[in-house]
């Protein structure tokens, strides 16, 4: 069982901001999708930008890359690249000219289209964790994922406005067979949520399941799901310079069909790719544009983005290690690079701490806003992340969204604003040099908005804070969590799509779902 952090107990049920607070409620922030509005933090120089991208361009036109995948391998033979076995090579005009086809922005729109989210541009988005094996809450401790772990999760997906999408499983439920595992979760994502949700690339099966279900899920057509993208998939490449045989099928279904594709190369420096960052970036980069320029001769202007998973490991025992300064700056440079090849960018909200601790948050803190910094468009693992992508915890993902909803706050444009009533000098002159701003008029038409009014943090001192029992900020969140769950409502969806999607599950279940023995 989990030791608690130290503390002493009192009596006396909700703290003071809890009652203040109505029952099963969070003060949250509208969802709208934030608009990034800083310039970008580029660490590159003029010549390191060209540096990097002959290094990448080197590495595809010298040592290549090797694809696992027959249909792929056929495909880019056709194309004139050079293949030797399951490697390929090839030119960087030819790169160049494929990832220029893909578009810098595009959209994908889920079932409830109000959801939809705009990948490009000055747009960014953030999605739940995805694909823990492990959960941990403060009753639990860690264990393995179940159904009912991961429903709670994709409740908390739905509930907090701050997540735009609905990612992969947030946790694996191992006690569902992994053969007809993605039909359960994707009905459960689909009906308690109505984000955009994306499709695993592990197997033909699971990939056009997901599709079907989706289709459904939106009432379309098949040529109006294929008209526009309505859910995504997102591949890693099997550091260094692979990308396997069901993640490549998975990438080309999508793309054949119009859904959109990330590449997210994961490449640790000093395991998986060279220790030095430049080079780590430089291979990352190689493994991304392959993947890029392969979807591109398939469909040109097939939505794709760049995804960069690009950290260190402890050197001390090859452990990752997540939020480091290494990995902020290597997100940095990856934004600059995105930008010189015109492409959207994803990027993390990761950590390598074991509990929702402070390790935890400032470590996902510094993730999170190397993907400010960066110019990041989509933000995978944005909240309940843990142990390095193996604990997926309710309580970290409140955490993680009070942060995320100040990241939205730091981005409104009423902060900067510098009209003569913000410059305030009337106000100013109205208090003098003995006075003070709570009651003044212009501080009271103004109170209830000016700053971010926080859902977790606690700010009364000390003595009010242990007076209602000294929790801690991981215990605050539990409370919320279970609130928030047990008061759930879902979505609405009309009641015959629900009973399609039932009975695609059950016949595709009867059918065996997916092959898990090969």
């Amino acid at each position: 069982m989990t030791q608690h952090p130290p503390r002493r107990r009192r009596a006396g049920g909700r703290s003071a901001a809890e009652r203040r607070r109505p029952q099963g409620t969070v003060s949250q922030m509208p969802w709208r999708i934030p608009r990034n509005t800083d310039a970008p933090t580029e660490p590159l120089s003029p010549e390191g930008v060209a540096a990097i991208h002959d290094g990448a361009m080197r590495i595809l036109e010298e040592i290549g890359i090797a694809f696992l995948n027959d249909e792929a391998l056929s495909v880019l033979k056709s194309a004139g690249c050079t293949i030797d076995g399951q490697v390929v090579r090839m030119d960087r005009d030819f790169v160049m000219e494929m990832v220029g086809k893909a578009p810098d922005r595009f959209t994908i729109t889920p079932r409830n289209p109000d959801r939809t989210i705009t990948l490009g541009g000055r747009d960014m988005v953030f999605v739940n964790v995805s694909s823990p094996p492990n959960y941990w809450d403060m009753e639990t401790g860690k264990v393995p994922g179940t159904m009912q772990h991961c429903r709670n999760l994709l409740k908390l997906t739905q509930y907090f406005n701050c997540i735009h999408v609905a990612g992969g499983y947030p946790v694996e439920p191992v006690d569902i067979h992994a053969s007809v595992r993605h039909l359960d979760v994707l009905f459960d994502k689909l009906t308690l949520t109505d984000k955009v949700c994306h499709a695993y690339s592990l197997g033909r099966e699971r990939v056009e399941d997901v599709m079907e279900m989706v289709r459904i899920a939106g009432g379309l057509s098949h040529a109006e799901f294929e008209a526009a993208p309505r859910m995504y998939t997102n591949i890693n490449s099997t550091s260094p310079l692979k990308h396997d045989q069901p993640m490549l099928d998975g990438w080309m279904r999508c793309i054949r069909r119009g859904q959109a594709g990330i590449v997210t190369p994961f490449t640790l420096a000093g395991a998986m790719a060279p220790v030095t960052m430049a080079g780590a970036v430089a291979q990352s980069l190689a493994e991304g544009l392959s993947a890029i320029a392969l979807a591109q001769y398939i469909r040109p202007g097939a939505p794709c983005v760049l995804g960069t998973f690009t950290s260190n490991v402890d050197m001390k025992s090859g452990a990752p290690a997540f939020g480091t300064p290494e990995y902020m700056r290597a997100t940095q440079m990856t934004g600059q690079m995105a930008r010189y090849y015109g492409l959207p960018l994803r990027a993390s909200g990761s950590c390598a701490a074991n509990v929702p601790d402070g390790q935890a948050m400032w470590e996902t803190s510094n993730a999170l806003w190397s993907a400010v910094q960066s110019g990041t468009n989509i933000v995978y693992h944005a909240a309940g992340w843990l142990e390095g992508g193996l604990i997926a915890s309710p309580e970290k993902f409140v955490m993680d969204c009070e942060l995320l909803q100040q990241i939205q706050r730091y981005f409104e444009p009423q902060i900067t604003a510098t009209t003569p009533d913000d410059i305030a000098v009337d106000a100013i002159a109205q208090v003098g040099t003995d006075g003070h701003f709570f009651g003044i008029p212009h501080t009271q038409e103004r109170y209830t908005t000016a700053f971010y009014q926080p859902f977790l943090s606690d700010w009364r001192n000390y003595e009010a804070w242990d007076l209602e029992g000294g929790l801690w900020t991981a215990e605050r969140a539990h409370r919320l969590f279970k609130q928030i769950v047990n008061e759930f409502d879902a979505p609405p969806m009309d009641a015959a799509i629900t009973e399609e999607l039932r009975d695609f599950v059950a016949r595709r279940k009867a059918e065996g779902g997916a092959p898990t023995d090969f």
